[in-house]
């Protein structure tokens, strides 16, 4: 696909309705929506799909069809609805099926507790998928890490390794509750770290830092909350001497921040930790 038509798809706006929704943990609810107006909704290659889930502001009224472009367009900021970014764990284009997974944590947010309080036949806009990795086949082996919020993308890339590929996997959730199998043809070593009431990334650091890593060079996905993401960035490109085109690594969100002050930002602090970490290169 063109890169110009992979950001049209990206931009493109489908309403999914909720076929079924199930509780995978205690603090994780998936959710399946389908319908036609899933009929143009198409994946690539990557694993890391995502989408833009799109919640309307209570009491305004939006043109039909429903165009998040068009409404930022013609009517005023605060009439804009309200968006939240959510990896795609299954599309199953036969069925017309999508599968996205969220992380529940009571009233807090606002998908959390959509997905909670979601029934059969209610609807939900989104635009996308977008999406930019996938595990490199010739790699020496894989490293994936990361939080609750990364769990499901480094669920799809675990499922996509082909027989014999090595991963080491590091997954921080808030307890032992939270464990998810998860299958893999690969040959993938799985270490859940239990952070308790502590911040994210708490355990994740140190256990990355001080692993026994197996030999050659990795192909490195690490997402998750931004400043554990920021620390082994550092770890990976110091002390692991990974290159760029060696790592997908990103913040999926950053605490004490809101989805829109992160999305606000998020460039400029990933030009910083550049320029702090990767110095003149």
């Amino acid at each position: 696909m063109s890169e110009d038509r992979s950001r049209a798809r990206s931009r493109q706006t489908h309403q999914g309705r909720v076929l079924r929704t199930s509780r995978v943990t205690p603090h994780m609810i998936r959710v399946v929506l389908g319908g036609d107006g899933l009929r143009d909704f198409a994946t690539g290659s990557y694993t890391d799909h995502y989408v833009k889930l799109v919640f309307p502001v209570p009491g305004v009224s939006y043109p039909e069809p429903f165009d998040v472009a068009a409404i930022r367009r013609d009517l005023p900021r605060e009439q804009w609805p309200t968006t939240r970014t959510y990896t795609v764990r299954v599309w199953d284009p036969d069925a017309r099926e999508l599968t996205i997974d969220f992380v529940y944590h009571g009233d807090q947010g606002l998908a959390g507790p959509w997905a909670a309080a979601a029934r059969p036949g209610d609807t939900l806009h989104l635009t996308g998928p977008g999406g930019g990795y996938a595990p490199d086949p010739d790699a020496d082996w894989h490293l994936m890490v990361g939080d609750e919020s990364a769990l499901p993308a480094v669920a799809v890339a675990l499922e996509a390794l082909p027989a014999g590929a090595v991963a080491k996997v590091f997954l921080e959730i808030a307890g032992p509750e939270e464990e998810q199998k998860i299958l893999s043809h690969g040959d993938v070593e799985i270490i859940w770290l239990d952070r308790g009431d502590r911040p994210a990334g708490t355990t994740l650091v140190p256990a990355v830092t001080a692993a026994d890593l197996p030999p050659g060079t990795p192909h490195a996905f690490v997402h998750g909350e931004a400043h554990f993401v920021r620390d082994l960035r550092r770890h990976l490109r110091h002390e692991l001497g990974l290159n760029r085109e060696r790592m997908s690594v990103s913040g999926y969100w950053r605490r004490g921040v809101t989805e829109d002050g992160w999305q606000a930002g998020k460039a400029e602090w990933n030009r910083q930790i550049e320029r702090d970490q990767d110095g003149a290169e």
